[in-house]
């Protein structure tokens, strides 16, 4: 107690001698607990306990215990509001970043335009992948649907089996049961034996009686039908040893078509639709199966997946069939077992199906085909029909009926009635459209004409003339070039000698704006010379020489002693135009409004957008604008010399023979052929060349074989038209040097046919389309292609039309640019496809061309869509028929008019032959 007092402050009594309830009220425990949080765990501990106790130990009271928690809460409150602080300021920058960057402007476009090549990209690559793996795709559910197809074919199989077994045990136990059972006696004691007298059966009615006749009457009908048809040896054994033409015309015989409705009826099988089996139709689907099985080769065009899965099919119906008789055989009745029948039911069900498909996918392209030939059997009859020379007309018209009418009943049983005749109306609507169009005669006639009696009046002296001499330009001009060298200048007319040629081939023929315009080159150096000599003042010569062709040219268009003769005689008066050059007074403007008020007058309707743009531009110096007067002047002298060829077509073409004789030996006098010779020679080495490999081909040899002189020469025509660019000088004869231009321009097109075939005979077959279907659309683009530098738009043309994928694209564009490798250099041309279409090419032209009489040329041009399409030309049946239509031409026009010296080439060279 002593030591209690001494260690109090000493401020009073103590608080342990007041009462327990006293004291309790002035001062309350200091160990009272508070309550538990996070922020006071620290002062919970031990350690704080204990500094509690020894500080109110120490400082001896209450007071002091106050005042230390007063100044630890108030450090509390002052770290947690630093902390409160530090996270606002913290706040504070948090939102002014995030002001800073919502103010800034946004830079997300390189960000957009990232995210949106990313997603191309994708899209791109997911578009590759679908299209790689689409052929995967298409094989794996093509294997699958085997394999389900070959389960459901074991199924029936084995269940065919199981109540086929079924069958045979419930045919033994009923044998069994009607048969007397054995005795049981081991030994049996000899007896003597009876003749058990037989009872016959008789039925107790009528109506049984005639039960059992029926039924044994039917039974013998079977069984009359099964051998019936297995005389036939119909079987798959029989079927590919067979010839094609042997099983063919089994399966065609009336005999063979009712002996097989009678067993596919006896088999109780339905076609497709339902119905039964004993119509024609569903009959020769049946057989068709025997020759698709046992002679592929001759029925199928190609071998493809579709064509592959027909033969399997095929087979399988053979199989379940002959299954079928076999066990039908050895029955009582004859009468099919229901597994077998279920099996051949389904069978024959899968066979139709892909019969049909198969069908329908070929029928297309024969219903194509057929069109194509209808067509070009009226595109024959429309170029001869107006014929009444040589009675060609009359030679053709009952075969080009005959055959159309052929085709068409053909068409109608493919296609139908209402279908075919739809299909061949717009075939050949659509072919006589594709002719150029006439203009009407009044549009084309000159406004005054004169109708000159004579082929001489249709050109001028500058028409015929051929100069090779080139006026070179130079800088500086010495010596004034001659005036009258304007003169002499290419016209706008081709020699009279080409006129009467290109009628002989063409009744229709007009002279083209495109036949001057090579000589405009020519015709510009002597204007440059003209502006030069001008310039340094030598023009009074160039301006009259101007004058009088301008004068020359314009009355020939107008009929002398007419009023406009007269006109422009005294208007372009030539000693007038002289002194006014030499008195320095010739107005140049008065002379072209002179020409723009005379040239409407007599141009025709159709030259009035050219006249009226000459009179509007008045650009340029003198020599430009006379450059332009003349060209118009050229056309409209074009024009009035085309108007005078319709008129006096019927005479020229009558004298086109002699006159041709008399311009070739008045050429030629006494002079050799030699490129006819050896254009002859090469020929006729040609065909003995193959009518020796026919003979030994067939071990016979003639040591003497007769070719005929039109062989020989249709063979060196086929030679020369259907070859590869460039023509060689030497190449053409003299015979045919008039038909340079076109040789040359039908060797491009051959060019361009075998190569375009090319590249749509490679795509149909990585495509596995029948290289018989026309791609005319795509075709008609290529053509239309105006070089072979890039293979890009003409592979662009077939992905337009067709989805490639990534292998075949790129198998397609490597071969497009080994072919337009060997376009751009036919000489050294390799590749193997190019050069088969132009052997076949060579060998249809040679077929139709050397054909001797009116029917065999009328067989080779029916047949000519089916041979082309055939060999991958399908699409270029009418180009390639006009290319043999004009070759016939070329061909009678030639041997008519240089028939004589034909023949002495034709003599020479057999007799240096013999010799």
């Amino acid at each position: 107690m002593q030591d209690l007092l001494m260690s109090s402050d000493g401020e009073g009594p103590s608080m342990s001698s007041l009462p327990a309830h006293i004291a309790a009220r002035f001062c309350r425990p200091a160990l009272t607990r508070r309550k538990t949080s996070a922020a006071s765990s620290r002062r919970n501990s031990l350690s704080s306990l204990h500094s509690n106790r020894s500080n109110r130990s120490a400082h001896g009271g209450p007071q002091s215990t106050h005042i230390a928690q007063h100044l630890r809460r108030a450090s509390i409150i002052e770290s947690r509001k630093a902390r409160l602080a530090d996270k606002a300021a913290h706040a504070e920058q948090v939102r002014l970043r995030a002001a800073l960057a919502k103010a800034a402007p946004r830079m997300s476009t390189n960000r957009e335009d990232r995210a949106l090549a990313a997603q191309q990209a994708r899209e791109k690559y997911l578009a590759q992948v679908a299209a790689s793996c689409a052929e995967e795709v298409k094989r794996a559910k093509k294997v699958a649907e085997d394999m389900r197809e070959k389960k459901a074919a074991e199924h029936l199989k084995l269940k065919g089996n199981i109540e086929e077994r079924f069958a045979d045990a419930e045919k033994r136990r009923l044998h069994y049961q009607q048969n007397l059972r054995r005795t049981r006696f081991p030994i049996l004691l000899p007896v003597e034996e009876k003749k058990i007298a037989i009872i016959p059966w008789k039925p107790h009615t009528q109506e049984i009686a005639a039960k059992v006749i029926q039924k044994a009457w039917r039974n013998r009908r079977r069984r009359q039908d099964v051998n019936t048809f297995q005389q036939l040896g119909l079987n798959i054994a029989n079927v590919q040893k067979q010839s094609f033409e042997e099983l063919s015309n089994c399966l065609g015989q009336e005999s063979t078509l009712l002996s097989t409705a009678n067993v596919l009826q006896l088999c109780g099988l339905k076609d497709g639709e339902g119905g039964g089996l004993g119509e024609n139709t569903a009959v020769r689907v049946f057989l068709s199966a025997f020759i698709v099985f046992g002679h592929p080769e001759h029925v199928l065009s190609q071998k493809g997946q579709q064509e592959q899965d027909l033969i399997r099919k095929a087979k399988q119906l053979l199989v379940s069939f002959d299954q079928l008789l076999t066990a039908s055989t050895k029955g009582i009745n004859f009468s099919p077992l229901p597994g077998h029948l279920a099996m051949l039911s389904n069978a024959f069900a899968d066979f139709q199906t892909a019969f049909t498909a198969w069908k329908n996918h070929d029928s297309s392209v024969i219903i194509e085909t057929m069109v194509a030939q209808f067509v070009e059997l009226d595109a024959i009859w429309q170029t001869v029909k107006n014929d009444t020379e040589g009675h060609v007309a009359e030679d053709y018209r009952e075969g080009i009926q005959k055959n159309q009418t052929l085709l068409l009943v053909q068409l109608k049983r493919l296609a139908g009635q209402e279908k075919a005749l739809a299909m061949v109306r717009e075939a050949v609507q659509a072919r006589r459209r594709t002719k150029v169009k006439k203009r009407p005669l009044s549009d084309e006639r000159p406004r005054e004409v004169a109708i000159a009696p004579e082929l001489p009046a249709l050109v001028d002296n500058g028409a015929t003339f051929h100069s090779d001499h080139k006026i070179e330009p130079s800088s500086t001009v010495t010596q004034p070039y001659k005036a009258e060298i304007l003169e002499k200048l290419a016209g706008p007319l081709p020699p009279n000698r080409v006129i009467v040629h290109e009628l002989a081939i063409n009744k229709e023929y007009k002279i083209e704006p495109s036949t001057f315009l090579s000589r405009e080159k020519t015709n510009r150096s002597a204007f440059d010379a003209m502006r030069r000599n001008i310039e340094n003042g030598y023009s009074n010569d160039w301006i009259v020489s101007v004058a009088r062709i301008v004068r020359n040219k314009l009355l020939q268009m107008v009929t002398p002693g007419k009023p406009f003769h007269i006109l422009i005689s005294e208007t372009l008066d030539l000693d007038l135009i002289q002194n006014q050059v030499q008195n320095g007074s010739f107005a140049y403007e008065n002379f072209f409004a002179f020409m723009n008020t005379i040239l409407p007058k007599l141009c025709a309707p159709v030259r009035d957008p050219e006249v009226k743009a000459l009179a509007a531009d008045q650009s340029g110096d003198f020599v430009g604008r006379l450059e332009r007067l003349i060209h118009v002047i050229d056309l409209l002298l074009l024009d009035f010399a085309n108007h005078q060829l319709n008129a006096l077509a019927p005479s020229l073409c009558a004298s086109s023979t002699d006159y041709e004789k008399r311009c070739f030996s008045e050429r030629m006098g006494n002079r050799k052929l030699k490129n006819a010779i050896r254009w002859w020679k090469q020929a006729r080495e040609r065909l003995l060349t193959g009518a020796f490999r026919r003979l030994a081909e067939q071990d016979y040899h003639s040591p003497i074989i007769h070719l005929p002189l039109d062989k020989i020469y249709a063979q060196g025509l086929t030679d020369l038209f259907i070859c590869l660019p460039p023509l060689q000088h030497t190449d053409v004869p003299e015979t045919l040097e008039l038909d340079r231009d076109r040789i040359e321009r039908n060797r491009e097109d051959v060019l361009r046919i075998i190569i375009i075939s090319t590249i749509l005979l490679t795509a149909k077959n990585l495509l596995k389309r029948d290289v018989r279907s026309q791609w005319k659309a795509e075709a008609q683009r290529m053509w239309e292609l105006p070089s072979y530098q890039s293979a890009a738009p003409f592979l662009t043309v077939i992905e337009s039309a067709h989805a490639l994928p990534p292998s075949t694209r790129t198998t397609l564009s490597g071969t497009i640019e080994r072919v337009l490798a060997d376009a751009r250099n036919p000489e050294t041309m390799s590749h193997p496809v190019l050069k088969v279409l132009l052997q076949k090419l060579k060998n249809h032209v040679m077929s139709r061309l050397g054909a001797s009489s009116a029917e065999e040329r009328l067989r080779s041009t029916t047949s000519a869509s089916e041979v082309l399409a055939g060999g991958g030309m399908a699409e270029f049946v009418g180009r390639i028929g006009g290319i043999v239509d004009e070759m016939g031409k070329v061909k009678s026009v030639d041997w008519a008019a240089h028939g004589k010296w034909l023949d002495e080439v034709a003599a020479e060279v057999a007799g240096d032959a013999t010799a």
